[in-house]
């Protein structure tokens, strides 16, 4: 019995192979060339883990591209097409599952109008790391800053798949704009975003329940714009920011985006109130972007002193803060202290970042301004909090293109970073890993199932984040935007 199991298994190892190899299409190439093949996206010498969706490329132009991967010399998959290299799904698990800590050989060959024999490039490495990565991710998808919008919403994307669902959009209200999303401790069943127009609000996803809170009738009575969830659940810091924006008429930095107010607040999702600290209220400094540390002992923020603008915008220039912080009496500490100095640094800096661990803070680095999305020469930056030393994290920057927002998986082992780095305009999502000894590696683009789509979709990933599990968004979410009564204060 088994030995009739083993040849039906032998059998159909045989089929796949011919499948792939039969009709011709496996080939030799005539000839071999010393550089690497131009695939797009680059996947070359790239790191990535060992649960992610098939790294599919294309070659433009191949009328025939194929593809070999092999774990000393030895060929696990080989797949080909006509431009582009479509991995099924299951073979590429099976061959992750073979290659954990360990690198596949990669030979790409092409026949084209320029090769019409054929011609097999050097091949390349992808190394496939035993640090897994968090199952989904969620973004906002919408058009450039300046550009006018109708339609926009909050999209999750399976990593291990192709698979992408809407958690909400606008499309029952096209005038409500839906941004700052946030999630509880990366839950899944634990969320927060905000809609702004007409009976728009900051909406609570609670284990299923939705709330509509209004933060401008409590309080202080501020707004709230960038969240960031306290490690326990209980507060919601807030930045309550005045934002403005300029157009410029020639340059390749097409607005600059700044604050004329920015302080900072506090929701307590238990008692639905707000708490300030009037330290962090007045005219004098600008408080921004806030983000906790791993154990919630820190309130980490942005600031810098105001400036009058827009015409002072380059002489903005923000360092990083912390304050300690008592969950129990929801106050902050009397001593701030500064990880990043940048009247002494240079720069400017935002999205601070804390390592799950506690030891790092990631960050974006730009000239001057508040928000550097728009800002070319933005890259992100990292310290080590043990030893207050930067960390070398170039190998995540593009040179010359935005890199901007940032997130940590669960793990601490990868970063996920939005950059224009494509084109310039568009954002899109970016992961590298950082490996047990603090070192950066090449990060790779989001996998698609056509590669075309990388720039065929005419959307900008906005603040992708990491989560746990799938979103099951209420469908009565939609009352909330239509409804004015339907809100807890």
């Amino acid at each position: 019995m088994n030995d009739l199991k083993q040849m039906i298994i032998g059998v159909g190892a045989c089929c796949f192979l011919l499948f792939l190899m039969g009709c011709g299409g496996m080939r030799k190439p005539a000839k071999q060339s010393q550089a690497l093949p131009s695939i797009f996206p680059d996947y070359t010498d790239v790191t990535i883990p060992s649960n992610i969706a098939p790294l599919n490329f294309m070659i433009e132009g191949a009328e025939h591209i194929q593809a070999r991967f092999l774990v000393a010399e030895k060929e696990l998959l080989a797949v080909y097409g006509d431009e582009v290299i479509d991995i099924p799904e299951d073979d590429w698990q099976h061959l992750l599952q073979q290659t954990v800590g360990k690198k596949m050989q990669v030979e790409v060959a092409v026949w084209d109008e320029k090769h019409p024999d054929g011609v097999g490039y050097r091949p390349f490495n992808i190394s496939v790391a035993k640090d897994s990565i968090d199952p989904w991710i969620a973004y906002r998808l919408i058009e450039p800053g300046y550009e006018a919008w109708q339609f926009m919403g909050i999209y999750q994307r399976e990593l291990g798949s192709f698979c992408e669902r809407e958690i909400v959009s606008n499309k029952t209200t096209t005038s409500a704009c839906i941004n700052c999303h946030h999630f509880d401790r990366r839950s899944a069943k634990r969320m927060m975003f905000h809609a702004r127009g007409e009976n728009g609000g900051t909406i609570i996803l609670d284990q299923g329940q939705l709330k509509k809170v209004d933060p401008k009738k409590m309080g202080p009575q501020k707004g709230a714009v960038y969240p960031a969830w306290h490690p326990e659940g209980r507060y919601i810091a807030f930045s309550s920011n005045t934002t403005n924006q300029t157009f410029f008429g020639q340059g390749r930095q097409p607005l600059e985006v700044y604050d004329r107010a920015s302080d900072l607040i506090l929701y307590d999702t238990k008692e639905y109130q707000v708490t300030a600290d009037n330290r962090f209220l007045n005219e004098e400094r600008m408080e921004t972007f806030p983000a906790w540390s791993p154990d919630g002992k820190w309130l980490y923020f942005c600031s810098a002193p105001a400036k009058k603008l827009p015409d002072e915008r380059k002489e903005m220039h923000y360092s990083i803060l912390r304050v300690a912080f008592d969950s129990q009496t929801g106050l902050l500490g009397e001593q701030v202290d500064t990880l990043y100095n940048a009247r002494m640094e240079g720069g400017s800096a935002s999205f601070p970042r804390i390592s799950p661990d506690g030891r790092y803070l990631l960050f974006t680095l730009a000239d001057y301004g508040t928000f550097p999305i728009w800002h070319n020469e933005a890259d992100l930056k990292m310290i080590d909090l043990t030893t207050g030393k930067p960390v070398d994290v170039d190998a995540w920057n593009a040179k010359d293109q935005t890199d901007s927002y940032h997130a940590w998986s669960a793990n601490g082992r990868w970063a996920m970073i939005a950059s224009r780095r494509l084109d310039g305009r568009y954002t899109r999502v970016y992961f590298g890993y950082l490996d047990a000894n603090g070192k950066a590696h090449k990060p790779f683009l989001l996998p698609q199932k056509d590669p075309r789509s990388n720039t065929l979709r005419l959307k900008s990933y906005n603040i992708p984040d990491f989560v746990d599990g799938r979103v099951e968004m209420p469908q009565e979410v939609v009352e909330l935007f239509r409804c004015p009564d339907k809100l807890i204060q």
